[in-house]
């Protein structure tokens, strides 16, 4: 809902760590290799109950998804980054509900449900974004994308802000969960309308 107006800001920001590792010859591939593995790491953490390094974890890898796309953006951007980017992305989306379910069996059914929400909305972004491209539309909020960036009530910055608060208040995972997946719903619906309307 509000990752186009924040991700100018996080360019910014990163700008100058960016431009530090493209000196220094690092592609912008091997931090998205980096974070990724960083986020799988979250998994054990969340399973041993281990929340506060889960965080540290979550935090390094989104840092290292706005990294490396601004990186890409000083040192060329191709087709595998866009594919690393979305593909990664979507398996740490589960792979922090998944954590939750495998430290305690009362969260499992919450993250079941969540998880299955992030198919809708992954599944709705993607099938957009592929008739999209055969349509040769861009998306004019995400002009900075590889493929086209289909908003929602539930993006990059909701979804970040509900792990952290996973984290930091882990007895309410099964409520929380339960909530973002509805909302999630939501967003799945919106798209599918929008869907239906534009390639109607």
């Amino acid at each position: 809902m509000i990752d186009a107006r924040l991700q100018p800001l996080i360019r910014a920001a990163l700008t100058p760590a960016a431009r530090v590792l493209a000196r220094r010859g690092v592609h912008a591939d091997q931090i998205s290799l980096l974070g990724f593995a960083l986020g799988v790491l979250a998994l054990p953490a969340l399973a041993l109950g281990a929340f506060g390094p889960a965080l540290v974890l979550i935090v390094l890898n989104r840092l290292a998804d706005g990294l490396d796309g601004t990186l890409a953006r000083l040192t060329g951007p191709t087709d595998r980054g866009a594919f690393l980017d979305i593909a990664f992305d979507f398996v740490f989306y589960a792979v922090v509900p998944l954590g939750f379910a495998l430290h305690a069996p009362e969260n499992a059914l919450p993250a079941a449900v969540l998880i299955a929400a992030f198919v809708g909305t992954g599944s709705s972004f993607l099938a957009f974004a592929t008739l999209a491209a055969k349509r040769g539309q861009t998306a004019v909020p995400f002009p900075q994308k590889g493929i086209y960036y289909l908003g929602g009530l539930t993006e990059g910055a909701e979804t970040i802000a509900i792990f952290a608060a996973f984290c930091l208040w882990p007895a309410a995972f099964p409520t929380l969960a339960l909530i973002f997946a509805a909302a999630c719903a939501l967003t799945t619906g919106l798209r599918w309308r929008q869907g239906w309307l534009a390639f109607g």
